[in-house]
């Protein structure tokens, strides 16, 4: 009985249940309205019958009188599927025709019949009294004649036609249990489904989707976006909790170093030990605070707070300014940093981001190019259908095509024992900042046929141009 409450309650049998009563009241109003157009114009049919049969009676009867009257009633009255006649006194009793008796005030009133009259026809030997239409006419010696029409065919029509919408309405109901029972137990079944993955999601696994059955349905529809949501979130998930193990991990390293250097500075007691442990408590301190506004930017530009300060920024201008900024820098590292740059590309974006992103960019190539003959930096620029292509390509040892997902991540790093100086989050701001602007960032081989050292192409994908 609850299930069945339940399966009521469903929006698919509320649904079902007003279309079938919106359905029933227009078949309803349907059928009344034929049945209204055919009985006037069955009543016009007959009252245009009546009043030729009238017109042909009257003549007899200016022929020939009474006598004549009655002769032709007599005739016509036993012709097959004759009208109604009928010949009265001034008393209302009957003289000629063929009606054996009529019912009471049927002859008091000249004229149409404004309703259908009881009567019953000469020979007939059934109880059963039939219902007419007819016409009286007063004649001038006082007697009443009647002209009229049997109306029970009309009657058998009108009773198939209520018959025909009492069952059409019979069999809706039935069906629409069935569908309400078919729908409603189907619906219920899938968000029992649904019920039950959303239980163990909210459990904490989130690796639980809700089904799909391929339908295409409502409920597939709105399961296929639940679950686009639900990855989404477990990807935010485990990034938070990646996140969480590598700030542990790289903060907690400078923090133990700046105590233990307070701590024996404390001990030592000497002036120049308190002071090179203090330089060295600063630089560490400076590196903690790097990291911080590393994480702050991300989550900025992650957020789109920098899209007020958009504007035309000469691309081919900035990357030109970068290279030449960190051409000493490669030099001291014995690098080759070369550039090429297409000329006069300019796009749409914010020229601090898009030029601390390059700075990322070139400054991981520097540090990570390794030990390699001849180690070359190259800064290129390039436009093609509508899309701006600004890439470092080195050729140091790459990165693996099984590791790119990850180090664009907040704290990883592929150097696990932290021998290179950095905070893991250079490629994760590059990345907030190409999808700020609308792109993004591909990581590839810069060779892929040399397999030792195949490089890396780190390449900003920016939509526009011109």
């Amino acid at each position: 009985m609850t299930r069945l409450r339940a399966m009521l309650s469903t929006t698919a049998v509320r649904l079902s249940a007003l279309y079938l009563g919106l359905f029933a009241v227009c078949a309803v109003a349907l059928v009344f309205y034929v049945t209204a157009i055919s009985e006037g114009m069955q009543r016009d049919r007959t009252q245009s019958a009546i009043a030729n049969e009238l017109r042909i009676v009257a003549g007899a009867y200016r022929g020939g009188g009474v006598a004549g009257l009655v002769r032709i009633i007599e005739r016509r009255s036993r012709q097959p599927g004759a009208n109604l006649y009928a010949i009265a006194a001034p008393t209302g009793e009957l003289i000629a025709g063929n009606i054996a008796s009529l019912q009471p005030g049927v002859l008091d009133t000249e004229g149409w019949s404004a309703v259908p009259f009881r009567y019953e026809r000469i020979g007939e030997t059934s109880d059963e009294r039939h219902r007419a239409l007819a016409q009286v006419v007063f004649l001038p010696n006082g007697m009443r004649l009647m002209v009229g029409r049997d109306i029970g065919e009309r009657e058998q029509v009108r009773g198939l036609v209520r018959q025909a919408l009492v069952m059409a309405l019979a069999i809706m109901f039935v069906g629409a249990l069935a569908i309400w029972f078919f729908v409603g137990r189907r619906a219920l079944r899938r968000i029992d489904h649904m019920s039950e993955a959303s239980k163990k999601i909210l459990a904490g696994d989130l690796s639980q989707r809700l089904p799909v059955n391929g339908s295409g349905d409502e409920f597939d529809r709105l399961s296929l976006s639940l679950n686009i949501m639900l990855g989404r979130i477990e990807r935010l998930n485990e990034g938070l909790r990646q996140v969480s193990d590598n700030i542990a991990h790289d903060l907690k390293t400078p923090l133990t170093r700046l105590r233990n250097r307070a701590e024996a500075a404390l001990a030592d007691g000497s002036p120049a030990a308190q002071h090179d442990a203090l330089e060295q408590m600063i630089a560490d301190g400076d590196q903690l605070i790097r990291t911080f506004n590393a994480l702050l930017m991300i989550s900025r530009v992650e957020a789109g707070s920098s899209t007020a300060q958009m504007s035309d920024v000469d691309l081919s201008g900035l990357a030109q300014d970068a290279t030449e900024l960190y051409e000493p820098v490669a030099e001291e590292e014995g690098v080759k940093l070369t550039a090429q740059i297409a000329p006069g590309i300019t796009i749409r974006g914010n020229r601090e981001l898009l030029a601390q992103a390059l700075s990322n960019l070139i400054d991981n190539a520097v540090k990570y190019v390794g030990d390699v003959p001849n180690p070359e930096i190259t800064v290129t620029l390039s436009q093609s259908a509508g899309q701006v292509r600004l890439a470092v390509v080195d050729n140091g040892p790459g990165v693996p095509a099984n590791r790119r997902d990850d180090v664009v991540k907040r704290f990883v790093r592929l150097d696990e024992s932290r021998s290179k100086p950095g905070t893991g989050l250079g490629l994760s701001l590059v990345q907030a900042v190409a999808a700020l602007h609308g792109g993004q960032l591909l990581l590839d081989d810069a060779s892929p046929q040399a397999r030792d050292k195949p490089g890396l192409a780190a390449i900003m994908a920016l939509p526009g141009g011109k």
